[in-house]
């Protein structure tokens, strides 16, 4: 049967295991929901899950310069344990999330939407309201229309929301690539911060 992809993303929302394993999961469970995360539990790919409580004081700091030597990023990607640093993996995550970084269009703002100041916030409503508003819809539709713009703006603005550049499919954003690679490490990570450098542009 057909894996729907808001399947593997809830799965993957409710057991904090890699999108590639969840839809494996969902493959061999012929969509069962229930009988998925059975089957993540016997592989102990579930236990991914808990690490949000665990201490990401490791980690690696990633620069790219593009070729025209024209736009420039520093990106810092935080792990457990300095064995996971030195990890293949690990360094080409923060390798290629530097280049995401370099060539998302429109470039990211914030790593992720808790990161987003609250008068930014307050103004992006405002805004779309406003916006809502000259369309003559109702104010609970408008309402409706502010929250649904307003994942779009987190789509667009923040990192771990932007559809992963380096996927071929155009599916995987990057907090999936990030799940992804937590599951195959087994250890918390956690993008902490990056700059992106443009020739004649100011912050």
């Amino acid at each position: 049967m057909s894996i729907t992809s808001d399947a593997v993303r809830e799965l993957r929302e409710a057991t904090g295991v890699g999108i590639m394993d969840c839809k494996r999961a969902l493959e061999k469970s012929d969509g069962d929901f229930e009988q998925a995360k059975k089957i993540l539990r016997e592989e102990g790919k579930s236990e991914m899950g808990k690490l949000s409580a665990r201490t990401a004081a490791e980690g690696r700091i990633e620069s790219y310069i593009h070729h025209n030597g024209k736009i420039g990023v520093l990106v810092e990607v935080n792990c457990e344990t300095d064995f996971t640093a030195a990890n293949d993996e690990f360094r080409g995550f923060v390798s290629n999330l530097a280049k995401h970084i370099a060539a998302a269009s429109p470039p990211p703002r914030y790593v992720d939407p808790e990161d987003v100041p609250e008068a930014d916030l307050e103004e992006e409503r405002s805004v779309l309201k406003a916006q809502a508003e000259k369309e003559d819809k109702p104010p609970e539709i408008v309402e409706k229309i502010v929250e649904g713009r307003m994942s779009k703006f987190y789509e667009e603005n923040c990192l771990v929301k932007q559809v992963y550049v380096l996927d071929p499919d155009g599916e995987m954003t990057v907090e999936d690539a990030l799940a992804d690679l937590t599951a195959q490490v087994g250890e918390k990570i956690v993008i902490n911060r990056f700059a992106r450098f443009v020739i004649g542009e100011d912050d």
